[in-house]
């Protein structure tokens, strides 16, 4: 898994795009739409198929978004696209078709299994989500199962029968805090520029912005101190951080914040393409589309800026100064 997420490119940008996907031609499209649907009717399930989602005659909709990204972002390119399809088309229909794992699942076995999962507003009906946490602007904590084929976000009504909510979200963290490091990177520059990257196959490699603390300790043998970090979740399978201890913070801010817009633009599972200040468990985005939509502009609150200047001034004391 690569650190940007750049799907290979297939024709040129002055070819007709799709209206639904724009990183596909409409030609593309096209022919990704058709196999979905030969996928599903190899299954016994004829479907209606539309620029986002297919629906059944059962009215059961599936929405067509990550798949799409899987295809976009496979470094084989379209020959790939017909095998992604029929194993994600195939997956869906047996865990829909399977009985819930919340009842066949022991207790102990769905607590083992639950995990937090920040995701973003987009999709998430806060009619049945109305106990999701906000973390960030447009970003919320859930908590889902984990199970062999898929993930499945648990509603109001699935959680209900579990037990306290509190205990819950506890258990789900000690969970997400037990997760091994798949793969970690390095980005730097010569100039001392550097943040670092955790990637992973987990569903829940972004996620662990909730277990933070744990996850930069896991990496660098460290503690974050009160200042913090820089941290972004650009899709579900990443996540970049550095640890605040001086102006170092001001090249990396730059850098991750270029990394997270990149690494969000059209990938599966996308979350956020900003860059926010880790503190204390809170988090505060820092970057921004600029007005014109086509760039990233800074935005730096008033307790952001002591912080800044605080650094700032560390970093210009000479030894042998007063510190205080």
């Amino acid at each position: 898994m690569g650190l940007f997420r750049r799907g290979p490119k297939r024709d040129g940008r002055d070819a007709p795009r799709d209206p639904e996907f724009s990183f596909f031609s409409a030609d593309e499209g096209t022919r990704f739409r058709a196999l979905v649907r030969e996928a599903f009717a190899e299954q016994g399930l004829e479907v209606t198929v539309y620029a986002d989602m297919v629906s059944d005659s059962a009215g059961r909709q599936f929405g067509l978004g990550n798949l799409a990204a899987v295809c976009h972002n496979d470094e084989r390119g379209s020959r790939a696209w017909s095998e992604l399809v029929h194993q994600h088309v195939g997956m869906v229909l047996r865990t829909m078709e399977a009985p819930s794992a919340l009842e066949t699942l022991p207790p102990e076995q769905i607590r083992a299994q639950l995990y937090p999962r920040v995701v973003g507003a987009e999709g998430l009906d806060p009619r049945n989500f109305a106990y999701a946490r906000a973390v960030a602007p447009g970003l919320y904590e859930i908590l889902a199962l984990d199970l062999p084929e898929s993930v499945m976000m648990l509603t109001d009504e699935a959680l209900e029968p579990l037990g306290d909510l509190p205990y819950l979200r506890d258990q789900a963290l000690y969970n997400l805090r037990g997760l091994p490091v798949e793969a970690h990177e390095t980005v730097e520059d010569s100039e001392g520029m550097r943040f670092e990257v955790v990637l992973g196959d987990s569903f829940y490699t972004a996620s662990r912005v909730l277990a933070l603390e744990t996850l930069v300790r896991q990496v660098t043998g460290e503690e974050l101190t009160a200042d913090g970090a820089l941290v972004a979740m650009p899709f579900r399978h990443q996540i970049a951080f550095h640890a605040i201890h001086d102006t170092g913070m001001i090249p990396a801010l730059n850098a991750m914040a270029a990394f997270a817009a990149t690494g969000y633009e059209d990938t599966p599972g996308a979350i956020s393409p900003y860059v926010y200040w880790w503190h204390g468990g809170i988090l505060t985005q820092l970057s921004e589309r600029d007005v014109d939509g086509d760039g990233l502009q800074i935005m730096i609150g008033e307790e952001f800026q002591e912080l800044l200047e605080r650094l700032v001034a560390k970093d210009d004391r000479h030894p042998g100064d007063d510190p205080g």
